[in-house]
């Protein structure tokens, strides 16, 4: 991706500076975990079973841990050390929880965490087509992250994303023990997951959601991010969820109580309540509902959120 400088409607070249080390890179993503990757840092150089984790971190909204490698060259297979590390934590599955308590200084038990939304992500300069490949599958629970450094202090930060003909995993698995019994635990979830969740569901409940999600994607650069609990739009951070109801989309608005603009008095908030997604506003929304208004309040935390 080439960098320029606008001056004057005359562009200048901005130069690469590559990283020399790998403990760069890393120092980079530890220093800004939350606003990269919205991810909490729990261990840098987290040793375990003779094996070292560069980064472990965990996600507060799936509930689930992260492991994070670096690559400064182009050189290793990162399928099999994804799964190397998969295994690890969900054969150690203590060991981890009891690193995340310790450093964080919270209580958490081993139920609290979605061991089936582990993931590690690889993080490098760049990455040959043949590691591109060798991940472009729908539900493995490996990322690929590429960053460059360049001149004036930029850094661009880019997640590769799967191609919308990714096929399973589970189809080349065949009868590797390992991987049979990695692929039932690790789930990774997808938008047909929750499009098929119910059986009972009205039709119109998801041509409403494609209604919306149209919209939503209108906005912008939007990235469609689907868990466990409800599917995420994300702008830079989560700015609305979509939870899959029977009666309806339960949506909820990224923005803190008191901060939106909302003169219909459509939105409800949770009042301190836990809850599953972002922010402190709500509603389900139906065949009734304004999408016009709606969109209008999304729109706004669509904004704050750039």
């Amino acid at each position: 991706m080439a960098l320029f400088k606008n001056t004057s409607s005359n562009l200048e070249g901005i130069k690469e500076n590559p990283f020399k080390l790998e403990r760069e890179i890393q120092r980079l993503f530890e220093n800004n975990l939350p606003l990269i990757m919205g991810l909490e840092l729990v261990k840098s150089e987290f040793s375990i079973k003779n094996k070292r984790i560069d980064t472990l971190g965990f996600d507060t909204q799936t509930n689930a841990f992260v492991i994070i490698e670096y690559k400064k060259d182009k050189n290793s297979s990162v399928v099999d050390q994804g799964f190397t590390y998969l295994n690890l934590m969900l054969q150690n599955k203590a060991d981890f929880v009891l690193e995340y308590n310790e450093g964080l200084k919270k209580s958490i038990l081993r139920g609290d965490v979605d061991w089936s939304q582990t993931r590690v992500a690889f993080v490098s300069p760049g990455f040959t087509e043949n590691q591109r490949e060798a991940t472009n599958f729908k539900d493995i629970a490996i990322e690929l992250w590429e960053v460059k450094q360049f001149e004036n202090g930029i850094v661009s930060i880019n997640q590769i994303k799967k191609s919308n003909a990714a096929e399973s995993i589970k189809d080349i698995t065949g009868k590797a023990k390992d991987l049979v019994e990695l692929t039932r635990e690790i789930k990774v979830y997808t938008e047909d997951d929750h499009l098929n969740s119910s059986k009972t569901r009205p039709e119109w409940v998801n041509e409403l959601y494609f209604t919306l999600k149209e919209r939503i994607l209108n906005l912008g650069d939007v990235e469609l991010k689907p868990n466990g609990k409800y599917i995420s739009f994300r702008n830079n951070s989560p700015f609305v969820d979509v939870i899959f109801y029977n009666s309806g989309l339960y949506t909820i608005i990224n923005m803190k109580a008191g901060t939106l603009d909302d003169p219909g008095k459509l939105m409800k908030t949770f009042d301190g309540k836990g809850h599953w997604g972002n922010g402190d506003y709500f509603v389900t929304i139906d065949k009734k509902t304004d999408l016009d208004y709606v969109m209008f309040l999304i729109n706004q935390s669509f904004n704050k959120h750039e």
